[in-house]
């Protein structure tokens, strides 16, 4: 089965890391410097959580705050699900459809590893599905897949 480590060989570390007590204004200008939806939130060396576009969507324009005014901490994601590095991504799936969030922070015996995305599990699934999922499931997906392609 694939494993959180195989997403982060194939992933490039991201230097997206930006202070919780920054400007929402200064990780919107980070976010367009490293092109991607996303900073990692750090607080006193420690990584508490992300700050997203959908969370400025959701809590900077909807709510009326300033970006000149409110930090990160006031708006990000805290309470991520963690997984570690030999987690499968099937486990990952699951943890993101329990917990409805789209980022899983990664820790190798309490150290920051990194960010894995719904996008990169789909982009995992999509490249390894036989090696994704046990073969219970992989024959159930199949099986769905063929009655679904069928005309009645």
């Amino acid at each position: 089965m694939k494993t959180v480590e195989d997403i982060l060989i194939r992933k490039s570390f991201q230097n997206n890391i930006i202070d919780a007590d920054q400007k929402i204004i200064d990780a919107l200008s980070a976010l367009k410097a490293v092109n991607l939806s996303y900073m990692v939130v750090r607080d006193k060396g420690e990584i508490i959580g992300v700050f997203s576009e959908r969370d400025y969507a959701r809590k900077v324009v909807l709510e009326g705050r300033s970006s000149n005014e409110s930090t990160i901490r006031e708006v990000m994601s805290e309470d991520l699900p963690v997984v570690s590095p030999r987690d499968t991504i099937e486990h990952c799936m699951n943890l993101l459809a329990n917990a409805g969030r789209r980022y899983i922070l990664v820790k190798d015996n309490g150290n920051y590893r990194g960010v894995i995305t719904i996008h990169d599990l789909l982009r995992e699934i999509l490249l390894n599905r036989e090696s994704v999922f046990d073969d219970v499931v992989t024959g159930a997906l199949i099986d769905i897949n063929e009655h679904s392609s069928k005309v009645y």
